[in-house]
């Protein structure tokens, strides 16, 4: 009985994906410009009170929010790439550009951080000759933190609907200014009532802050790309699905990578030796569609299936090819069949073992015995068979 074939589903499926990537693009493009709005409006604002006030803190965090613009351009390049389709050079998909991405922004939070330590520092040294602080500095500080604060709730809502580390990143980038900001408030706030230090510690603070984080997704990206695997309970959990799968008798070599906000899986599965190539592969197939089904973060599972441990090693590749063998199992056999209708060869360990059929009406049961017993004498000195299985088919193919 054959069973019709659905290409309309299939399509329908690969449209939904379509539809659903091409979303994930464009919110992350709308979370990214919402972002670049903000810091240029702040940009603006903390370098004009900050020049006119005489805030050296106000400006190091003007110097941070134009880093963001910055950031933020490479966001909107990575993002844009990174939603373009599988091709011949990339095909697992150019989802990378994120991590590079991600890679960018943090030596870029990193080096900015540094700037300001440097800057707050000479200040410190040189404090008797600064100018006061004005008031202004202040209301500024506090609109910067509110708006900060808001757009980091903002992007890291969105970010973690998308899955996506780069907006993440970019979310806790906003989040690492506001808590600059707030430091920012605090040493105007210091220096407004008579420490006129503070000012320039509150720098330091904020430049420390803004060092410590850039390494930390610096750090974040790297592990990526050396392709650093998921956590031992990400892996447990993909392992038990695989495990678990019908016709999985054991599996061993799980191997996992991130790429951006997806994951990648290998896996090594043991299925019954005996059993056809085909309910192998459907053995692997249900395997892999377990675990894309479970498992939404993962893209893509490349199955390998093995009739036997290979991590014991795989002495069937010192055994001779298919033509060598049939040659030696009709010396086996001890007859001359015009032609057997099918051979299956079990490459186990370093022996093998055959199942073969017999021609329809080849032999009858006197001839079928006489051909066991050639068999059953000449076995035992071959060096390659280990069984061989007769069988006759007695109905048409």
């Amino acid at each position: 009985m054959s069973r019709e074939t659905h290409p309309h589903r299939i399509s329908d499926t690969l449209a939904a994906e379509a539809l659903a990537k091409q979303e994930r693009f464009d919110e992350g493009q709308r979370i990214t410009w919402v972002s670049v709005a903000v810091n240029i409006v702040l940009t603006a604002m903390q370098l004009v009170v900050g020049f006119v006030a005489h805030s050296q803190s106000l400006i190091a965090d003007a110097m941070h929010t134009l880093s963001d613009i910055v950031s933020d351009a490479f966001v909107l390049f990575a993002n844009r790439k990174g939603a373009e389709a599988a091709d011949e050079d990339h095909p697992y998909g150019h989802g990378r550009f994120e991590t590079a991405a991600s890679l960018v922004l943090g030596l870029l939070l990193a080096g900015t951080g540094a700037g300001i330590l440097i800057a707050a520092a000479g200040r410190l040294q040189d404090i008797g000759s600064a100018p006061p602080v004005g008031v202004a500095a202040m209301w500024a500080a506090i609109f910067t933190l509110a708006a900060k604060e808001g757009l980091f709730r903002y992007m890291l809502a969105k970010a973690e609907r998308l899955r996506s580390p780069m907006l993440v990143a970019n979310a806790w980038h906003a989040r690492a200014d506001a808590l600059s900001s707030l430091v920012v408030a605090a040493g105007i706030a210091g220096a407004l009532i008579g420490f006129n230090f503070a000012d320039a510690v509150a720098a330091i603070i904020v430049g420390a802050m803004i060092v410590r984080a850039g390494f930390k997704f610096a750090w974040a990206a790297i592990r990526e790309l050396i392709d650093t695997g998921l956590s031992a309970e990400e892996v447990d959990a993909i392992r038990h699905t695989i495990a678990s799968t019908s016709g999985v008798l054991s599996m061993h070599e799980l191997r996992t990578r991130r790429m951006a906000h997806q994951v990648l899986v290998d896996a090594h599965v043991q299925v019954n030796p005996r059993i056809s190539v085909s309910e192998g592969h459907r053995v692997a197939e249900s395997a892999r569609r377990r675990v894309l089904d479970l498992h939404p973060e993962v893209l893509d599972v490349l199955v390998h299936v093995d009739a036997e441990n290979d991590l014991l090693g795989n002495a069937a590749v010192q055994l001779p090819e298919r033509a060598v063998l049939l040659a030696q199992l009709r010396e086996l056999l001890g007859a001359n069949p015009p032609e057997l209708d099918q051979t299956t060869l079990h490459y186990l360990g370093n022996r093998v073992e055959a199942e073969v059929f017999l021609p329809s009406g080849y032999a009858d049961e006197a001839g079928i015995a006489a051909i066991r017993q050639h068999v059953e004498a000449a076995l035992p000195d071959d060096p390659w068979f280990v069984a061989i299985r007769l069988n006759q088919r007695f109905a048409p193919k």
